[in-house]
Parts: structure tokens; sequence; C-alpha cells
């Protein structure tokens, strides 16, 4: 990913001890979760799903689909609430999805979705929280 600032910045320090260790490792090391880890990759309730680091509203629940992979799934997201960079790391060409407001790391988008959008989504459920609709 390109340098960048972002609306939401922190020093490193800041960052661990805002982050459990799992989410410093995924959303600030590129990490990524043990598939199947995360309870979000089970919630079905209406709500939203918004960013670990600075709550930033990500996805809403009627764009998650079970993809069968262990991670959560969207085919779409909230106008505006991601961006993405090429990543080249394991030997291979992905699209990076990261938090447009904190940078954050989150997952990748692959061009294997459900229609509308023939994309998926799949983020660490760790990078995420959930608000259930009230």
């Amino acid at each position: 990913m390109e340098q960048k600032t972002f609306e939401v910045t922190r020093s490193d320090e800041e960052w661990r001890r805002t982050l459990t260790p799992e989410q410093y490792d995924i959303m600030r090391r590129h990490g990524t979760e043990r598939a199947g880890s995360c309870a979000l990759n089970y919630e079905k309730r209406p709500g939203t799903f918004s960013c670990a680091g600075c709550g930033q509203p990500l996805f809403a629940s009627k764009k998650k689909f079970e993809s069968g992979t262990g991670w959560p799934s969207f085919n779409d997201p909230i106008g505006g609430a991601v961006e993405t960079s090429d990543d080249s790391s394991y030997g291979m060409v992905r699209t990076e999805v990261h938090c447009s407001r904190c940078g954050s790391h989150l997952g990748h988008v692959f061009p294997d979705g459900p229609p509308q959008t023939g994309l998926r989504y799949c983020i660490n459920g760790v990078a995420m929280n959930f608000t259930p609709e009230t």
C-alpha cells in the first residue's frame, strides 16, 4: 500500500495499546486469522460491520453471504468505506482491502462472488466489530 495520510492516525505504540495482539498482527502487519476461527463468520443478524481500528462502518449485513471459505464474505462495501491496493505477498497477486479511514488491513477482494457485483470481499473477522440493528 502506498504511503497515505489517513483521517485516523496513531503511532505504532498507540495501535498496540488500542488493538488486541491478534488484531494488531492482522490489521497493522497484514496477517490473516485462521479460517473459521471468528464468531463474526457466523453472524446472521441484521446490522453493520465496522472497523475494529477506528469504528468506521464497512459492510451492511444484507451484503454478507456464506462463501464456504471460513471468513466473513461480503459482495459490496458501504460506499467509500474501503480502499484497495495490489498485494504481491506469498508469491501471488491479490487485491488487498483496507479501511479508508485508518488504513488498517481488512482482507482481500476476489472476482468470484455472487451477482450483482461478482465480488467476494473476504474479510478477517477480528478486524471488525458488529452492531446489530435495534
